[in-house]
């Protein structure tokens, strides 16, 4: 690739990112209905151009959103398993909040919910989740089984469902949490607290 190409794709993914970001501000201020593809522009000071040149639509540039954002966060959790004290015996009540704050891209609770609803209504959407959804799984997946490798842990199911169990979990602390009222300090011990309990409850002793 050439200097220019380089330049190019440079551009484009800044252009890319700024959307992402003044979406995530303009999403999280008035709900993914109420959010138009004008006003993600304006906040990233692109035109509607730009914005249709990297998303076919407001659904897609959520879905991406959600994608980054959920990505993001499952790096660091593997990065911290990475770090783990091979030397120490595990007890899941400790390990799990040293590595694990994983929910639906980590995004706002009912800015998640509209992403559902979205789906149970349009075909297209409804794909796009699944694929979502099934990618998130898998790198949790990949995580616990890095975790059942460095402490030799066994677990009562195999990997993938102990994986699927845990992101439901979480989705539905983080929907609770939220309807609850509850900050981010409480949600994220409420999260640790619960999804503690299910890995020691899956942990064949």
């Amino acid at each position: 690739m050439d200097a220019e190409a380089r330049t190019a794709t440079r551009s484009r993914e800044n252009t890319r990112a700024r959307l992402l970001d003044a979406a995530a501000e303009v999403f999280a201020e008035v709900g993914l209905d109420a959010a138009s593809v004008e006003a993600v522009c304006d906040r990233a000071g692109f035109s509607r151009g730009a914005f249709y040149s990297n998303f076919d639509s407001k659904g897609e540039l959520f879905l991406a959103l959600v994608e980054r954002s959920s990505s993001e966060k499952l790096d660091l959790v593997a990065d911290r398993v990475r770090t783990l004290d091979r030397t120490a015996a595990p007890d899941p009540s400790l390990l799990v909040p040293q590595i694990v704050d994983v929910s639906l891209g980590g995004m706002e609770p009912r800015l998640v919910s509209e992403l559902r609803t979205q789906a149970l209504r349009d075909e297209r959407m409804a794909e796009a989740y699944l694929r979502l959804q099934d990618g998130i799984v898998e790198r949790v997946r990949v995580i616990v089984d890095d975790i059942r490798k460095v402490y030799e842990l066994r677990f009562r199911l195999p990997i993938t469902e102990v994986a699927q169990l845990m992101v439901d979990l979480s989705d539905a602390t983080c929907e609770r949490a939220a309807v609850e009222g509850l900050g981010e300090p409480e949600t994220t011990r409420l999260l640790h607290e619960r999804i503690g309990q299910l890995a020691t409850a899956l942990l064949d002793a």
